[in-house]
């Protein structure tokens, strides 16, 4: 009897340790402009940080942060670490692609950061007619209990050139075809400036699945992301997104949040949060 009891108790551990889920957000969190007004980021930091804790992702990929607003997050997530740097040559003064995770759960084995551009290994780097220099940060994890290991990508494609944004996808795509050797789950977060029917967003998904599309369950939220902080006006333009590696990682959930407080949203963007299974 005890022995079936340990038997029984180790099989529990096993299967949980196995089917752990992960909830991964991408999240424009809008750049401390400086001229927003209400919207200003110290009026709406402590919100977003509120909304990001209350959902608890393992991991986010945030687009738009300065050094500052990062490190304000680094002390409202006391359980995250993040990696990434400024889009610029000085590494800190610039717009990151950082990528926050839970270092409780999650171990970072290693990271990069490279720039869409001609010149991807060049800091500060620019192509295609951007307006600004464009990263893409990513990182290879392992999951402290299970030992599995995959990537996570994220970047902020321009907001101006078409060409830029389809050839900031080819080169990603490039990218983790060099990189991912052992075929490791993908998951690829960012503000990708581009709507389903561009050419961006067409060779994203010729390769990964959005996980909006593949989620066993229905979708939840609105129908977009952008919300320029109009809070009274539907949101429909959706250009952020959760991207995953086909056939190795199953979309259990899909939700794009639009929470707000006193009618205001903590950003002008709205998060898309994905619940996801690794398969391998």
């Amino acid at each position: 009897m005890k022995t079936n009891f340990l038997l029984a108790s180790l099989l529990l551990v096993l299967w949980t340790v196995q089917s752990q889920d992960i909830k991964v957000m991408s999240y424009n969190i809008r750049v401390d402009f400086g001229g927003d007004g209400e919207n200003n980021w110290e009026f709406r930091r402590d919100f977003l940080a509120d909304q990001i804790t209350y959902n608890a992702p393992d991991f986010i990929g945030t687009q738009e942060g300065k050094l500052h607003q990062l490190q304000f997050l680094d002390t409202a997530l006391p359980n995250y670490a993040r990696i990434g740097r400024g889009r610029d040559n000085s590494q800190t003064q610039d717009e990151y692609s950082a990528i926050f995770y839970d270092r409780t759960r999650f171990r970072l084995v290693s990271q990069n950061t490279f720039w869409l551009s001609e010149n991807p290994d060049t800091p500060e780097s620019k192509s295609w007619e951007t307006a600004y220099p464009r990263i893409c940060t990513y990182g290879l994890f392992e999951e402290i209990k299970s030992k599995k290991r995959f990537f996570v990508f994220n970047t902020h494609m321009d907001h101006i050139s078409e060409l830029a944004r389809e050839n900031g996808a080819k080169l990603i795509l490039k990218r983790i075809s060099e990189i991912n050797t052992k075929s490791f789950p993908v998951i690829l977060t960012g503000d990708f400036n581009s709507e389903m029917t561009t050419g961006a967003y067409k060779t994203i998904t010729s390769q990964m699945d959005d996980t909006r599309n593949v989620s066993k369950t229905k979708p939840f939220g609105p129908n977009g992301t952008f919300s320029g902080f109009k809070f009274n006006e539907p949101v429909n333009l959706l250009i952020d997104y959760v991207f995953v590696s086909r056939k190795n990682v199953e979309v259990l959930r899909y939700a794009i949040l639009s929470d707000s407080k006193n009618c205001k949203y903590p950003s002008d963007h709205l998060p898309v949060l994905a619940e996801l299974k690794l398969l391998k």
